[in-house]
Parts: C-alpha cells; structure tokens; sequence
C-alpha cells in the first residue's frame, strides 16, 4: 500500500517538529484563517471550529486526490476565559503575573479531512497545566525572549518557559500543539493507519 500524504494547515514550527519526530515529513501549507473570527465563549467548540476551517480551507486547493489535511488550534482556559495568542509584551508580562502559581488547562483542536473521500475527523484534547512562580524579572527576561507574543496561553512546553511550568496532566505532545495520540484515533477512524505515514 503506497504511503498517504499528510498535509499539515498550520504554520506552527513546534506541530511541524511534533509530525517529524514522530516520524512524518508532513507537507505544510497555512490556511490563512482569521483566528479571531470565531467566538470564544465556548472554548471546545472554538478549538474544533478553527481547526475545522484551516483544514477545509487548505482541503478545497489540493490537488493529490490521496492527501490527508489536519489542521489544529490551541488555547489556554483559565478561569474559564480562553486565552490565544497575547501578541504583544504587555499583554504577555500580564498574563504571565496572572498565571504563575496557579492551573490552567490548554485545549488543542484537530481537525483530519480524507480529500479523497471529503470525510472528517475531529477532536479535542485536554492537558492541564500547572505553572510555577517565576519572579517579575524572570517574567520580564522571558517575554524580551519574544518567544510567548505567538504561542497560545504565552507559554510553551519544549521552550524557554519549560522551566516556568512545574508539571502537567495529560498529553505533553498536546501542550506543544498536536496531540499525537489524538491525530491517531483521528486517522484510526478514517480507516488509515499512524504507522503507514512513517517515512
């Protein structure tokens, strides 16, 4: 059986290096979804819902009838607000001095389209996060990093915040931003198997 395509609608390095290390070279295409055109007040239906429209949007283009599209979106809860991307270092330093010492739980939607079939998969995942108590100059070093201005919740899991988190619940890969064991029960049920899209 010839090897499936994945293409990734996402332009997030950290899901591009999740699929690598996992051992698939998906092919990255944006989609160009605007992320704040869907309402937030329930943030489940908002991760799904954007996920949804990244992949049918890089879905409706391609070409090779064998592909496979999944496209994603993450969040932060707390205090059940959902917090995306804080885009600049006010908003970030905010944040921040918010979060430390307390939970959260970071919410990645995903979304698997068969183009050949034009059938759907989607799902959720939950990871809990618990973050530690940097101090304001700690805060301060980190957001002049520019690393969290564009990553959901301000943080991420395999970067220079790691050692501002003190531990998780769940799956770590869904704090980075694809949950791989999401991604396989999605392919599971569209009748493909992780394994043949292994390079």
């Amino acid at each position: 059986m010839s090897r499936r395509a994945l293409i990734l609608a996402s332009a997030s390095p950290a899901r591009l290096q999740l699929l690598r290390d996992a051992g698939i070279d998906p092919v990255v295409i944006v989609s160009g979804v605007d992320e704040n055109a869907v309402p937030t007040d329930d943030p489940d239906a908002m991760v799904l819902e954007l996920a949804r429209l990244k992949a049918t949007a890089v879905a409706a283009d391609v070409s090779e009838p064998d592909a496979l599209v999944l496209g994603a979106d993450s969040t932060l809860v707390l205090d059940r607000v959902a917090l995306g991307k804080p885009g600049t270092a006010q908003a970030a330093t905010a944040r921040w001095k918010d979060m430390r010492g307390r939970s959260g739980t970071l919410l990645t939607g995903h979304c698997l389209i068969d183009v050949a079939s034009g059938l759907l998969a989607c799902g959720v995942g939950h990871t809990t996060v618990h973050f530690g108590t940097p101090t304001d100059e700690e805060i301060a070093a980190y957001v002049a990093s520019g690393e969290p201005l564009e990553v959901a919740g301000a943080f991420t899991l395999d970067g220079r915040a790691a050692p501002f988190i003190d531990r998780i619940e769940g799956d770590p890969s869904n704090v980075i931003g694809l949950s791989l064991p999401v991604v396989r029960r999605l392919l599971a049920e569209l009748g493909v198997g992780i394994v043949t899209l292994w390079r």
